[in-house]
């Protein structure tokens, strides 16, 4: 990855690369204008999800997708976390920001925190910038709604399933990207074939429940969905969560193939039932739920 142009440098985890991280990535874009190069320097989600209780929101591919798509970066750099935890933070202003990033302007957030042990904060950043001749911006928070936003507030809304209020805040909303894995095959033989996809080791799992959501499959098309994240009760299934989605109006094989899941609103929490008999009959009436309700959001392609 060539870095030869000074660059303006988005410091930051991004796992949920809500409103208030857009604001930080706008600021560094903002500088495009001046000739720098938009960058982001970001943590790997997987390596932070230990500090990042109950899990990240976005895997490291999914948050780098939309970065570079709907947030226009050029360049993201996300080194394994053993690189760079031993550094001082003079040593990683030094080494990463200067020498590799070339950056000449930086922003962040007010809590961003650097070095082993994040021992640095704003004000060292500040006085190292000044020592190696790049500017600093520290972004305000974004409040909406009288919330301040944050990946905490939103981890809070997901696992209530409050999907209105955790999609105002995070800007887009939230979504589940993967490749469609075979399950039981219990969908197909009640009528309705699910596309499924596994969360993560350490990944933040939604509120368990029935969603309506909308799916974009490989052909480019959305679809309106409907979306069960459990593990699932009813037909003893063991294993880590998983998503499993209805898609309406499609029809073929999934498996192996790459989808977007998008989530819009909780139908109801997951059950148990006490027959596959009961789980068909219950899962026609979230059918029919679900096609009562529009299509609410603007689904761009990241």
């Amino acid at each position: 990855m060539s870095m030869q142009k000074q660059a303006a440098v988005a410091l930051g985890l991004f796992d949920g690369v809500h409103e208030g991280h857009r604001a930080v990535l706008q600021a560094a874009y903002r500088q495009k204008k001046n000739g720098l190069v938009p960058s982001v320097f970001t943590f790997r989600s997987e390596m932070a999800s230990q500090k990042q209780a109950p899990g990240y929101i976005y895997t490291t591919h999914l948050k780098t997708r939309i970065m570079e798509g709907d947030c226009k970066m050029e360049r993201i750099y996300a080194p394994p976390f053993e690189l760079i935890s031993a550094m001082t933070g003079d040593e990683f202003v030094k080494s990463v920001l200067f020498e590799r990033m070339k950056a000449a302007y930086v922003c962040c957030g007010k809590d961003f925190r650097f070095g082993k042990d994040a021992r640095w904060d704003v004000e060292d950043l500040k006085r190292l910038g000044a020592r190696y001749g790049f500017d600093v911006d520290v972004i305000d928070d974004v409040r909406i709604g009288g919330t301040t936003v944050s990946s905490h507030e939103i981890r809070e809304l997901l696992m209530k399933g409050d999907l209105k209020k955790a999609n105002l805040l995070l800007g887009d909303p939230y979504m589940l990207r993967g490749e469609v894995r075979e399950g039981a095959h219990l969908g197909h033989t009640i009528g309705f074939p699910t596309a499924n996809l596994w969360f993560r080791e350490g990944q933040l799992v939604p509120k368990f429940g029935v969603y309506a959501s909308e799916t974009r499959t490989p052909d480019g098309s959305w679809h309106r969905s409907v979306t069960n994240i459990g593990i699932k009760p009813t037909v003893h299934y063991e294993g880590m969560p998983l998503s499993e989605t209805y898609i309406d109006e499609f029809t073929g094989s999934l498996y192996g193939e790459k989808i977007r899941v998008v989530l819009t609103k909780l139908l109801r929490e997951e059950m148990q039932f006490g027959s596959v008999e009961e789980l068909q009959a219950q899962m026609e009436k979230d059918m029919i739920q679900r096609w009562q309700l529009s299509k609410s959001y603007h689904l761009s392609d990241t």
